[in-house]
């Protein structure tokens, strides 16, 4: 990611995941960094922050999209990753089986 607009070193969350843009006209596939973060000084809320590789996607300008969460909504995400990954590895489980 050649114009990363978001700051990426030892701590982001998780970096080269494989994400999608999807618009009413197009789909593009692209690398992406995923990044959960506060504020430094008096945190009042947890940033989600999603970019994905601009030169992999003609069709949008280089952009990363932000999500502020409350601490409450930040645990209902954190909840709701937790019950459907463990779904996902069940089913996956299940597939060994067969």
């Amino acid at each position: 990611m050649s114009d990363r607009l978001l700051r990426v070193n030892a701590y982001t969350t998780l970096d080269l995941v494989e994400g999608r843009a999807r618009g009413h006209e197009f789909e593009s596939e692209a690398p992406g960094v995923v990044n959960v973060t506060a504020p430094r000084e008096d945190p009042e809320h947890v940033t989600l922050q999603v970019e994905l590789d601009d030169t992999a996607i003609d069709d949008l300008t280089a952009h990363a999209d932000e999500i502020d969460l409350s601490t409450a909504q930040a645990r209902t995400l954190a909840e709701t990753l937790e019950s459907t990954a463990d779904r996902v590895d069940a089913a996956r489980d299940g597939d060994d089986c067969l």
